[in-house]
């Protein structure tokens, strides 16, 4: 690959977002916040559509079944805590609730969703 230079890990996550971020406005969502950071940690994504927000994380990987085991436990519960902080910053989204999805992105662009991949325990 001499005279080519790969894409750094931050240029593929900001591509995927990008990817992921058209998906979700082809399919009605409106794009709240990109790269929300809180004290907790950050969000990619959060959009809404019909009052449901949906916190979204984007993984990209060069399958997509890959992309679908990157998130671990520890990571889901940093999500439910930024989350968290962001609601008490903005009491109006999410009238009709939360669900946390999963935006999957492969090499080849393609996106894929998991929706409500991951619930709050208790």
């Amino acid at each position: 690959m001499e005279g080519r230079t790969r894409p750094t890990s931050h240029a593929r996550g900001v591509a995927a977002e990008d990817a992921a971020c058209s998906a979700l406005r082809a399919d009605g969502w409106t794009i709240l916040a990109r790269r929300r950071r809180t004290p907790a940690g950050e969000i990619d994504i959060l959009a809404e559509r019909d009052g449901l927000l949906a916190v979204v994380e984007v993984k990209a990987r060069a399958r997509l079944s890959e992309a679908a085991v990157a998130v671990t436990p520890r990571q889901q519960a940093r999500l439910l805590e930024a989350t968290d902080l962001i609601l008490a910053e903005n009491p109006d989204w999410g009238a009709n609730g939360v669900r946390f999805d999963l935006l999957l992105v492969d090499a080849a662009g393609r996106v894929r969703r998991i929706a409500d991949a991951f619930r709050r325990e208790g």
